[in-house]
């Protein structure tokens, strides 16, 4: 079994969370620094800081974030404002994905280190949907481009819906998640993104929540989000 599934199986950390673990030479397998991509095999120690990795059972952790401009998505407690720091929950969790540090609004977390794959990867085709608003009024032909793909790091972003709600604001519902994906779309079209909020993840809503509340996610609406990353 590769480390950052092993890993994230123990519901200690994520897989991305257990590749930067790696990255800074803090995983050991059988005594020896462990390099991205290892495979691990029934009796191998493995160990982070030197410490083995709890293996008790513990209640599965499901919450919903509406976060607020300034925190920052990363466990990394170096890092002044994390989110980890910032919820100050009674065991480990970790972030589903992330929100740059001046994007706000819905934001999964969780300690159930399985879902995070499934949900992070782009083929699954599981929708994110935001509300932007931009410096200057919208046109049909930024919308046109917007839902059609734009080239952004050397890539074409998948065509997605995007619609129009006011003047400067559009939705837009995305399949993918690249780096700063929706602002770097709209600056490659000759805008800039003044205020950007994410309202739902796959079938998670805010549902009123607060700006800096969280809550645990209800059973059926867990229930569902599990089924549908089945």
């Amino acid at each position: 079994m590769r480390i950052n599934k092993y890993i994230s199986e123990t519901g200690y950390c994520s897989r991305r969370e257990t590749d930067r673990l790696i990255a800074a030479g803090r995983i050991t397998i059988n005594g020896e620094v462990c390099e991205r991509g290892a495979d691990v095999e029934p009796g191998d120690i493995v160990l982070i800081d030197g410490q083995e990795i709890p293996r008790e059972e513990r209640e599965r952790v499901y919450i919903a974030l509406n976060k607020p401009i300034g925190v920052v998505c990363t466990a990394a407690e170096s890092v002044a404002g994390n989110i980890i720091e910032y919820v100050n929950y009674p065991s480990r969790i970790f972030a589903v994905g992330r929100l740059d540090k001046a994007s706000e609004g819905l934001i999964l977390i969780t300690n159930d280190g399985d879902i995070v794959n499934k949900m992070m990867r782009s083929e699954h085709n599981h929708e994110k949907e935001y509300i932007v608003t931009v410096d200057k009024p919208l046109t049909d032909e930024f919308i046109h481009a917007m839902s059609a793909g734009v080239e952004i790091l050397n890539v074409v972003t998948k065509p997605c819906e995007v619609y129009r709600q006011d003047e400067f604001v559009f939705r837009i519902i995305l399949t993918q998640g690249l780096n700063l994906q929706i602002r770097r779309m709209c600056k490659a079209l000759g805008y800039r993104v003044m205020k950007l909020e994410r309202v739902r993840i796959m079938n998670i809503t805010l549902d009123h929540l607060e700006r800096g509340k969280w809550r645990h996610l209800e059973p059926a609406e867990l229930d569902k989000l599990l089924s549908l990353l089945q």
